[in-house]
């Protein structure tokens, strides 16, 4: 789980996602085999795809190209595991989380937009044009498939998508779902860019056919995962 999840800050300083995310993996490999621990479990992430439109992204999909130093860094992540299998590590699994929400927040479009609102109530500025369709889950259902791998996965080294059953929803769904929940009748005002900043992949779907063939769905869509983490968010900062 350690890692950089600020994608903006990694574009703006590559050696943070260097550090923070690669070479994290690196000292954890190397700790975990002096000590001879055999099985380690990743969070990957879906930035390791790159931009793929809207077509349903499957583990198999390639080649794998990130458009940013975070998903480079744990696509690079990704093959020192995989040589470390082929080595001396007994087991391993790759999780490839989407966009994942709830509480408690530390950064992500729904924390931004609350604390937004909460500086300037009757308006909320918003990255891009607002048309950015991403899945979304919630971290209860995240949790709830890294205990059901763990238990069932049975690979050597396995790849596993971890998301909702659609397409996703868009940014300005969340931002009026954000307004509705903090400050309702605040104005939206969107930019012009088809993406909220440079790495951003504005449109993504997963595939999670092959965790779904093993027994697990998750109980949210990305709509009431949104719906339920802005409640949580706005708890959590203070306005409810």
């Amino acid at each position: 789980m350690a890692a950089n999840s600020d994608i903006p800050a990694g574009i703006a300083d590559a050696s943070v996602d260097l550090r923070d995310t690669f070479l994290s993996t690196f000292n954890v490999l190397d700790s975990m085999k002096e000590v001879g621990i055999p099985f380690l479990a990743f969070a990957s992430s879906s930035a390791v795809y790159g931009n793929l439109g809207e077509a349903p992204i499957s583990e198999d999909v390639g080649p794998l190209l990130p458009i940013s130093n975070y998903g480079a860094m744990k696509l690079a992540s990704e093959a020192l595991i995989s040589a470390a299998v082929e080595n001396w590590l007994d087991r391993a699994l790759i999780f490839r989380f989407p966009n994942v929400i709830g509480v408690p927040a530390t950064h992500g479009v729904v924390l931004d937009f609350v604390r937004k609102l909460r500086s300037t109530p009757n308006k909320l500025n918003v990255l891009g044009s607002g048309r950015q369709r991403k899945a979304y889950l919630h971290v209860n259902d995240l949790i709830d498939a890294l205990v059901y791998l763990r238990e069932n996965a049975s690979e050597r080294l396995g790849y596993y998508n971890i998301g909702p059953e659609d397409k996703g929803v868009t940014v300005s769904f969340i931002a009026e779902t954000t307004v509705e929940a903090v400050a309702p009748g605040a104005g939206i005002e969107y930019g012009v860019e088809d993406r909220g900043w440079t790495g951003d992949v504005p449109r993504f779907s997963y595939d999670i056919a092959k965790i779904r063939a093993l027994g697990w769905r998750p109980q949210l869509g990305s709509a009431d995962a949104v719906r339920k983490a802005v409640v949580e968010i706005v708890g959590q900062e203070g306005h409810l």
